[in-house]
């Protein structure tokens, strides 16, 4: 039996029956027909974290073992994709499962997560704490992706979902890495290429949201944009500003997904990527291995800082799980403090908890404290559906040099084409 629970406000009678199901067993009554409960829980994440959540499943079952025996299976689901498979079949989804901040909107307009607010009594009773106590150990961005008209849908895992700036100081200076214009002069100069991909909206968007465009998800789940008109600059001539990068000789448009591999074929000297291409940065660079915030820009004959679309991974309970109150404790146990250290140590990830995040080994990790720099120079990106594949088209048109520097005429066009699309109704 499954039940949806994702609108059910906890009280006290109800928290045994949150955490044994259909059943109705708890520890006292010692489970139907007097035998011990086994609760069984699913748990989706990604290839890099299976082993970790597998130590996390054990140490969860010995941990609660006094309450009940747990058949915990852990499943591959990346963050990026688990939006789509769980929507697909809602209640066949997994109990838990970790996804990209900027999928929450989809997943709570489809009632798929449970929400965390109404179960206070359970974190009281076997926790020890309360939902604020959630929200204030981490990052205030972290937990802004994680809620919605005020409500907190989600636990915040990490606060690495963004990007910055790779390169090789034996190439390249931190006064070259400072500016588009210095970096790719400095690469040319050594013969090299600095790699950034362009062919999606994740990335392509910085470079508007820099110069003071924006985009908003309206609650029918359309997008508003407005890159086509004017903010401190026209969209056109942000458009060109990406054009004039992607037509340097020292540019390299780089597929989503495949930096890693350009990175390891030395044909680089600099990168904008995340902190899951540190570790092969960190190889190709060697003792040259630095990072930096992204560089400005040209705009209009004018330097803008270029920001970052930065975002967190989450961790949430579905709603239709039968075992709700057992899959928030274990979505919460994956995701303390001392989780989100273990984390941190076998995988590099970057925490969303203050306390892990300001302690000296991840601040002397070269990846993980740029990217707390860049956290200042950020945007939280904000779309519906309907904006991916536009943008990602937009974004290949520059990459391949379709859409140049004066042609303004064939960017404004691109530019309606692709708010248009961005901005249809969701069909």
């Amino acid at each position: 039996m499954r039940r949806g629970l994702a609108r059910m406000a906890v009280s006290a009678a109800l928290i045994a029956a949150l955490l044994t199901g259909c059943a109705g067993a708890g520890k006292d009554d010692g489970g139907q027909s007097g035998g011990r409960q086994t609760v069984p829980l699913t748990i989706w994440g990604a290839e890099n974290d299976q082993a970790i959540l597998r130590e996390f499943a054990d140490s969860f079952a010995e941990h609660y073992g006094e309450y009940a025996d747990f058949d915990i299976q852990i499943g591959v689901e990346s963050e990026s994709t688990a939006k789509d498979t769980v929507l697909t079949d809602v209640e066949a989804a997994a109990d838990v499962y970790s996804f990209a901040s900027d999928q929450l909107s989809d997943l709570v307009n489809a009632g798929a997560l449970q929400p965390l607010d109404p179960m206070e009594e359970v974190f009281q009773k076997y926790v020890g704490k309360s939902v604020e106590d959630i929200k204030k150990a981490n990052t205030e961005g972290s937990v802004e992706s994680a809620m919605m008209d005020g409500t907190l849908y989600a636990f915040p895992r990490t606060a690495d979902n963004g990007y910055f700036l790779y390169y090789d100081a034996s190439v390249i200076s931190e006064e070259d890495a400072k500016s588009w214009d210095t970096l790719l002069a400095a690469a040319q100069r050594a013969g090299k290429k600095v790699g950034m991909t362009l062919a999606s909206g994740w990335y392509d968007a910085s470079f508007f949201y820099s110069a003071g465009f924006t985009t908003s998800l309206n609650p029918d789940g359309t997008t508003s944009m407005d890159w086509n008109k004017t903010a401190d600059y026209t969209g056109v001539q942000v458009a060109e500003g990406m054009a004039r990068i992607a037509g340097d000789p020292a540019f390299m448009a780089v597929a989503d997904g495949d930096m890693a591999n350009q990175l390891a074929s030395g044909q680089l000297c600099a990168a904008v990527s995340g902190v899951w291409d540190a570790d092969v940065a960190k190889k190709v660079f060697g003792d040259g291995y630095s990072a930096a915030i992204l560089p400005t820009f040209t705009v209009a004959g004018e330097q803008v800082q270029q920001l970052a679309v930065v975002g967190c991974k989450l961790v949430a309970v579905n709603a239709y799980s039968e075992y709700v109150g057992w899959a928030v404790l274990f979505a919460d146990w994956m995701t303390n403090e001392e989780a989100q250290m273990k984390s941190f140590e076998k995988n590099s990830t970057g925490p969303s908890n203050i306390k892990v995040m300001n302690t000296d080994i991840v601040q002397q990790n070269v990846a993980i404290a740029t990217l707390g720099e860049q956290s200042n120079y950020g945007v939280i990106q904000s779309v519906g559906q309907n904006y991916w594949d536009p943008a990602k088209t937009f974004g290949e048109m520059v990459a391949k040099g379709e859409l140049k520097e004066g042609d303004t005429a064939g960017i404004q066009a691109a530019l309606d084409t692709l708010v248009e699309g961005v901005t249809a109704p969701i069909q």
